[in-house]
């Protein structure tokens, strides 16, 4: 059994099943890599040459502290996409999206929630103009924040 902190790359049904999740909240078809696993949530998607067996000697020789960017995690029973992997499927998601205006864009990137009623429960995609800025919870009244306080932006009063 591995130590929590080490990785494993998630098997063809695992990552069919992270597929349809994506597919059902976002319209995504396709991974454009292999999914990594690291703790019981998160998920790193890495798309090199290497193969399992390489990655795997890589990590008995060197502490390999990740393998892959950030991707998303298991939130509750769905999937909550990284700041990158809203950006790696952006050409690929078509649902699920809560477009931001002028007046919510600084809110948003500044680590704030919005207060807006959006008719949906669950996660979408963050979308300002041509970008996708990460994953919000969508309640009743308010889309709750999930960006990280390392990449808040600083707004001044």
């Amino acid at each position: 059994m591995k130590p929590e902190g080490q990785f494993r790359i998630m098997n063809d049904s695992e990552q069919n099943e992270v597929l349809k999740m994506l597919n059902r909240q976002f319209g995504v078809k396709k991974i454009p890599g292999v999914l990594l696993q690291r703790g019981a949530e998160r998920i790193f998607l890495y798309s090199g040459d290497l193969g399992s067996e390489e990655i795997f000697g890589l990590e008995k020789t060197l502490p390999v502290e990740r393998v892959g960017v950030y991707f998303g995690k298991f939130f509750e029973d769905s999937f909550r996409l990284s700041i990158e992997g809203a950006q790696i499927l952006q050409n690929q998601i078509n649902k699920g999206v809560f477009e931001l205006d002028d007046s919510q864009v600084d809110t948003w990137m500044s680590g704030s929630e919005l207060n807006v009623e959006t008719g949906f429960k669950g996660i979408l995609a963050m979308k300002y103009k041509d970008d996708l800025l990460g994953c919000g919870k969508a309640s009743a009244l308010k889309i709750g924040n999930f960006i990280p306080k390392n990449r808040r932006l600083k707004l001044k009063n």
